[in-house]
């Protein structure tokens, strides 16, 4: 049994042909419970504190007959890591302590000892281990060195994140340099993870559509490459990239074992395209959880149908799931899963 059947099953074995379920980001604000604990501890509190972010990622599968528990914490976690830590803009938005301005400013950044400072993870995910058992699976992330990168040079969030741009275009060296930083700290985040007994990974390229097509390759999906055969098939990865079909072929270069299919592509249309076993997830709207009862049952129920019980599919959204999510929509989406 291959590490994708291992997965499947592991999340699948109760299942009884229905696809396995769970939403990105499906601990968060449209929660009450969440919100109310956030205004109690704040939210770097909250990751940052593992009794704290074991109950967060509790919180979601206590409502709802989800599949798979998602770690509550923060692809930024890893640049402050480093020495470049983060806020959280008041108006919204995410500040950096400072932006990368120079090749000397990378060269600063520390790689060694990634994990002992980031101890707070493994004892999260060790608690979440031991609370769920082998009942439901556990799911680890990061985001991809591109994604970060974007952040780190930048400054923070910005529309098109043009500064990260401009440097992977016209400053070859400190970028270059920033990426194996990045991976070689990713990938000993992730050994962490799958030491920790997590059942699966994901990756979010999240700004992979800002890479030109020509440079998908060698500004993101070669890095991610990098980790992939670092952790050497000791945990199944699944890639998520918001991006177009055109970008598939180089995803699958990655050697994820399955791809997270943003809302922007047919998902039906695409697994005709692909072989029957490769593992596909996604891809509903996220602005479908904020319909009503009836509307999500039926868009889910009809996609279902399209997917025509695809084995190596797991249902989730195309991306994650927002704060004026309802309630009740989420339970019909369980519901609808679980019947069909």
């Amino acid at each position: 049994m291959n590490s994708r059947e291992k997965f499947l099953a592991a999340i699948t074995g109760a299942n009884k042909g229905r696809p396995p379920l769970w939403v990105m980001r499906q601990a968060g604000r449209y929660l009450p419970e969440y919100r109310e604990l956030k205004e109690q501890h704040g939210f770097l509190k909250m990751v940052k504190t593992p009794d704290l972010s074991a109950e967060v990622t509790l919180q979601p599968l206590r409502r709802f007959g989800l599949d798979a528990a998602i770690l509550f914490c923060d692809i930024l976690v890893i640049p402050e890591a480093m020495g470049q830590g983060y806020d959280f803009k008041d108006g919204g938005g995410i500040a950096m302590a400072y932006a990368l301005k120079s090749e000397s400013c990378v060269q600063k950044l520390e790689v060694s000892e990634i994990c002992k400072r980031l101890f707070y993870v493994n004892e999260s995910l060790r608690l979440l281990r031991k609370e769920l058992g082998q009942d439901k699976a556990l799911l680890g992330f990061s985001g991809s060195p591109w994604t970060l990168a974007c952040y780190m040079i930048q400054g923070g969030s910005e529309n098109g994140f043009p500064r990260a741009v401009h440097w992977a275009k016209k400053n070859a060296s400190a970028f270059n340099l920033l990426m194996e930083k990045l991976t070689q700290a990713i990938t000993e985040y992730l050994k962490m993870q799958a030491d920790c007994g997590v059942d699966a990974i994901q990756i979010f390229d999240s700004w992979q559509s800002l890479c030109p097509v020509e440079h998908s390759w060698d500004w993101s999906i070669k890095w991610i490459n990098q980790i992939i055969d670092g952790l050497n098939s000791q945990v199944p990865i699944i890639l998520y990239a918001k991006s177009s079909s055109e970008r598939i072929d180089n995803l699958m270069r990655s050697k994820a074992d399955g791809l997270s299919i943003s809302e922007d592509i047919n998902l039906p249309s695409l697994r005709k395209k692909l072989p029957s076993q490769y593992l596909l997830q996604g891809n509903l709207p996220p602005s479908l959880m904020e319909t009503n009862y009836e509307d999500v049952r039926k868009v889910t129920t009809d996609f279902l149908n399209e997917m025509n019980n695809d084995s190596a599919h797991i249902l989730n959204l195309g991306h994650g799931i927002r704060p004026q999510a309802k309630i009740e929509c989420m339970e019909s989406l369980v519901q609808t899963v679980l019947e069909y």
